[in-house]
């Protein structure tokens, strides 16, 4: 689903007109007329009806607003949060960087998050000193990459789940269940195509975001289920907020990873940067 078509349907619901949903969205009528129409396809019902020359929400169209309005409200909520803080950074790094920051007060760290791709191509070019990513494990003669811990990537449901009922799940079961993943190219996303694809599962998801704390809350939500790292849950799994979904069939690792240029040379801080990120091994 594309969450474009989301807010063409809050428009539209909006000023209860295609018309004027086109104009203040800068769409052709039949540009907003084809993306609704897409909607009521991707659920299976009929989300406006003809009112007295008019058009106005059937009680589908209104349930559907409500989703669309916390959907929307998460994705503005995690924009803002992102602003403040990266995501693996902020689930590993803190008491690391505590510690460097003491070391070295007068070090300035500049911290950037992006996929893991993008990540290993910025310290190529020399855009970054280092990188942590949460992938599977690398092995490029132009780096340096060192293995700081295996992760495991983990089911999440809201705790009224049907799942969540279950002592065990069967893979299989997972057809039928609404996946919310992680933007494309995404390493883990990758990995669970995989996943659904060796078990003969058809891979489809209703949600698609860019940010582990949007896709945590819309499962929260009830929106769907999700593989995320164990890390980036496990405050939520303490409370009590989401549940592990166990899949015996599906032991997923990645490696959390640190990486540099092979060549670069290391200052003194460096060296007590990546010590520090590294000792857990």
């Amino acid at each position: 689903m594309n969450l474009d078509y989301l807010h063409t349907f809050r428009e539209v619901a909006k000023w209860n007109s295609f018309t004027k949903a086109g104009e203040m969205l800068g769409y052709a009528q039949s540009s907003v007329t084809t993306q609704i129409k897409k909607l009521e396809e991707e659920f299976g019902v009929v989300l406006f009806e003809r009112w007295g020359g008019k058009i106005k929400l059937t009680s589908a169209g209104v349930e559907l607003l409500e989703y669309a309005n916390k959907i929307v409200s998460l994705i503005d909520e995690a924009k803002q949060s992102l602003s403040e803080q990266t995501e693996l950074a902020g689930f590993y790094l803190p008491p690391y960087l505590q510690a460097f920051k003491q070391k070295y007060p007068r070090v300035n760290l500049l911290l950037q998050q992006n996929i893991c791709n993008r990540l290993v191509e910025g310290v190529k070019e020399g855009k970054y000193d280092l990188a942590i990513i949460l992938d599977e494990e690398r092995e490029d003669p132009d780096l340096h990459v060192t293995v700081i811990k295996q992760e495991p990537l983990v089911l999440v449901a809201k705790p009224d789940h049907r799942l969540a009922q279950l002592d065990e799940v069967d893979i299989r079961m997972l057809g039928d269940e609404k996946l919310i993943v992680t933007e494309q190219g995404c390493s883990y996303r990758e990995v669970i195509g995989n996943l659904y694809r060796n078990h003969s599962i058809r891979f489809e998801y209703t949600i698609e975001l860019g940010s582990i704390e949007a896709i945590k809350r819309c499962v929260a939500y009830g929106l769907g289920i999700a593989f995320l790292p164990l890390m980036a849950v496990e405050s939520e799994l303490e409370k009590g907020s989401l549940v592990r979904i166990l899949l015996p069939e599906a032991d997923i690792h990645l490696s959390l990873q640190l990486v540099y240029y092979r060549k670069k040379w290391l200052s003194q801080s460096m060296k007590q940067l990546t010590s520090l990120l590294v000792r857990e091994i």
